[in-house]
């Protein structure tokens, strides 16, 4: 579990329209804990350190992982008060209070090392002989997408690794070990320099849907439902679209 302790003290300039987002200073206080897609963690850093200031003495703790992974341990009796998942059937099962909302949407890319040295242009690229390609785990939703994404171009490729999370996909063109993987716009935005992003027009079919919910046994049921309206609030959206997620 990745937790960050620290209140940002001080006012910030914040923009909470709509969507009945909880005011400042609302009495909206305690630790909130958010299970996460991995795929949000840079967006969420911020969205939570925003929150936090917009509520003094309030502490935002994210669990990120992959969404598969975060159901279970909710469905086990992991102590969470709001799931953020990358796909809506990781929401089956989990009990929420009131009904799952998307506030995001996510698309594949090919990533393979800057510059490109490879020369891949297309999904069709990654079947080449001697190409060592990372995908998902079919169990986790970038890894259904990009299964999706392949049937949909006719490839039938077989990956080298097959990862628990986007992050681990990605993380394998950044060391080298891999000459492209499936990953999420964002997660190449994220990564700057260190990777080239190949767009492919199939990946228009297999975008996915983010959902929040606060959750129906959460320790803090009032900070739950405040954070999930402040990811809904046009603050918030503005910083998912600023990583590339897209709109609802």
């Amino acid at each position: 579990m990745r937790a960050r302790t620290a209140i940002v003290a001080g006012a910030v300039a914040l923009v909470l329209a709509g969507c009945g987002a909880a005011e400042p200073g609302s009495g909206v206080t305690g630790t909130v804990t958010v299970f996460a897609a991995a795929s949000l963690t840079g967006s969420f850093d911020r969205i939570g350190r925003d929150f936090e200031a917009a509520h003094p003495g309030s502490t935002v703790v994210f669990n990120f992982a992959g969404s598969s992974a975060l159901a279970t341990q909710i469905t086990e009796g992991a102590p969470a008060d709001v799931f953020a998942s990358a796909a809506p059937q990781n929401m089956t099962g989990v009990d929420s209070d009131g009904t799952p909302v998307v506030f995001a949407r996510n698309q594949l890319v090919v990533a393979v090392p800057a510059g490109n040295p490879e020369g891949v242009r297309s999904l069709a690229d990654l079947t080449r002989p001697g190409l060592k390609v990372a995908l998902c785990a079919e169990q986790v939703p970038c890894g259904s997408a990009a299964r999706r994404a392949l049937d949909v171009a006719g490839v039938t490729l077989t990956p080298v690794t097959l990862e628990t999370d986007v992050r681990g996909a990605l993380a394998k063109v950044r060391l080298g070990e891999v000459d492209a993987a499936l990953v999420y716009r964002t997660d190449t935005r994220a990564a700057a320099s260190d990777v080239t992003t190949v767009e492919f027009p199939e990946s228009a079919r297999a975008v996915n849907d983010y959902p929040i919910a606060a959750l129906a046994d959460a320790p803090n049921p009032a900070a739950a439902r405040a954070f999930v309206a402040h990811v809904r609030s046009a603050g918030s959206q503005s910083v998912l679209t600023e990583a590339g997620f897209q709109t609802p």
